[in-house]
């Protein structure tokens, strides 16, 4: 279980240093009002609600990426949770931020299971499955690590990436708020994002 979790994080950290890396490249001081680097790639998926989308989505408002799964033990629950709380924070002031989170299982992670995870949280945040194909093709243009991982019981879970994405309002990347990074910090990436 230790070595498990020891290298779900040097993969996670691995995958945060590699988006960071291309921030800094682009853009030495996070959340400047310099252009971030355009990531992605045209997609075809499904939203919660069985309604294709598109990246087009991620276009015209700011928008908040976050890539997990459902099944997932602690990761993605503690940040949708803390996703919802920064959206109440905001108030008003973020009615043109865009939540999206996008699964890395779509085998298990069907439209009606995502709808019903993410309203958990907060109707604020949009589920996005899709074909496996189509998911992976997502992944690897935004630099999200995902790997299934077999667990004892004959089940699996996935490690992934544990960063929220920030995309300003052309869809290019803005900054990346880390995994448990402390409230005060995200809620200032995130005004600087509405900002820009």
């Amino acid at each position: 279980m230790g070595i498990r979790l020891l290298r779900y994080g040097l993969w996670a950290a691995i995958a945060v240093l590699s988006l960071l890396l291309v921030i800094t490249y682009v853009n030495p001081r996070l959340g400047s009002q310099s252009a971030g680097v355009k990531l992605g790639t045209p997609f075809n998926l499904i939203d919660q609600n069985g309604a294709p989308i598109t990246e087009a989505a991620f276009e015209g408002h700011p928008s908040v990426l976050f890539f997990g799964f459902t099944h997932c033990p602690e990761v993605c629950p503690t940040t949708l949770f803390e996703m919802s709380g920064w959206l109440k924070d905001l108030g008003d002031e973020g009615k043109d931020l865009r939540v999206f989170f996008i699964s890395v299982d779509p085998e298990r992670d069907t439209p009606d299971v995502m709808k019903g995870y993410t309203t958990a949280f907060t109707d604020r945040i949009t589920g996005i499955t899709g074909k496996p194909d189509e998911i992976e093709k997502v992944l690897k243009a935004w630099k999200i690590y995902a790997r299934k991982v077999p667990t004892e019981n004959g089940d699996y879970t996935m490690d992934h990436t544990a960063s929220v994405i920030l995309l300003d309002r052309d869809g290019r990347l803005k900054s990346t708020i880390d995994y448990k990074e402390s409230k005060d910090v995200a809620l200032k990436k995130l005004r600087l994002l509405i900002e820009s």
